[in-house]
């Protein structure tokens, strides 16, 4: 007789689990439960890198270890410790989250998915990842990696809704620490966009096995190539803002800190501000950080 679905899903669960437990990468976020140590770092690596996470996390939680030392600093401060990962909107997010949290919340990261969601930059993934991992209920994650395993495993595109509810159904109920940081490192390590099939402990259950069309190519929460950093819009603002905060800027300074033509640097400018990332003073035509 064949197995039954629910003993072969534990099999799988236990096919992950057992092949996570020697290979559980280490960092220093996975140490903590403090929910304000997790929100900042599933911040942190949206759009970056572990490598350049690891030292900002650091100092970012020595200089603002609660929700109110961050939201009682100014931005600019936030955005000055910031420089290195990119993508400030990011800083900006994190810091208007923590005066939510001190003012909604008595300076407490909630801990239902409707409250999280509520702050400021903070989506689907970034809410579960606070509950699984910092208060361990029993919420699935779905990140770029889970998002491409779950396609293949499937063997299909996934709609963001389908991905989650795939993602909720193989959930170990009662581990959701340990299996979304183990389905999170299968994907980081194996199941990458040049998969490692033989190695994967999933290989039986799995609908593609690098055989064909890559399901995960266009699926809900797969990540993509970014544009070119050289000579994008990113760069240029980074450079202003990595400027800024070493002082302030004179606006006609701004194409040459920038390396860009003046018009460039106008719209990128006006952006900025806009964005609240920058301050123009227009007594003395010079920009500051916030």
């Amino acid at each position: 007789m064949g197995r039954s679905l629910t003993d072969e899903l534990r099999v799988q669960q236990d096919a992950l689990l057992g092949w996570a437990a020697p290979r559980l990468r280490e960092f220093v976020w996975r140490s903590t439960r403090d929910p304000w140590a997790v929100l900042v770092s599933e911040v942190m690596l949206q759009q970056t890198g572990v490598g350049r996470v690891i030292p900002k996390w650091d100092a970012f939680m020595e200089a603002f270890p609660s929700p109110r030392a961050c939201a009682e600093s100014s931005l600019g401060d936030v955005l000055r410790l910031w420089q290195g990962l990119g993508y400030p909107r990011r800083a900006r997010n994190l810091h208007a989250a923590a005066g939510v949290i001190v003012r909604e919340h008595g300076g407490v990261v909630p801990d239902s998915l409707e409250s999280l969601l509520a702050l400021p930059g903070v989506g689907a993934y970034t809410a579960r990842a606070v509950l699984a991992f910092a208060y361990e209920y029993d919420v699935a994650v779905v990140d770029t990696n889970i998002a491409r395993v779950l396609a293949r495993l499937h063997g299909e595109r996934l709609t963001p809704k389908r991905a989650q509810s795939a993602a909720d159904e193989l959930l170990a109920e009662g581990a959701a620490w340990l299996w979304n940081q183990a389905f999170m490192d299968l994907g980081a390590t194996v199941c990458r966009p040049v998969p490692s099939c033989p190695e994967c402990p999933w290989f039986e259950f799995c609908a593609w096995r690098g055989e064909g069309h890559d399901p995960a190519v266009g699926s809900a929460g797969v990540s993509v190539a970014q544009g070119r950093f050289e000579g994008s819009d990113r760069q240029a603002r980074g450079r202003l803002i990595k400027a800024l905060g070493e002082g302030t800027v004179r606006v006609s300074d701004v194409p040459r800190v920038m390396d860009r033509p003046r018009d460039v640097a106008e719209r990128l400018v006006t952006a900025l501000v806009n964005e609240g990332l920058a301050v123009l003073d227009p007594t003395t035509s010079t920009l500051r950080l916030p």
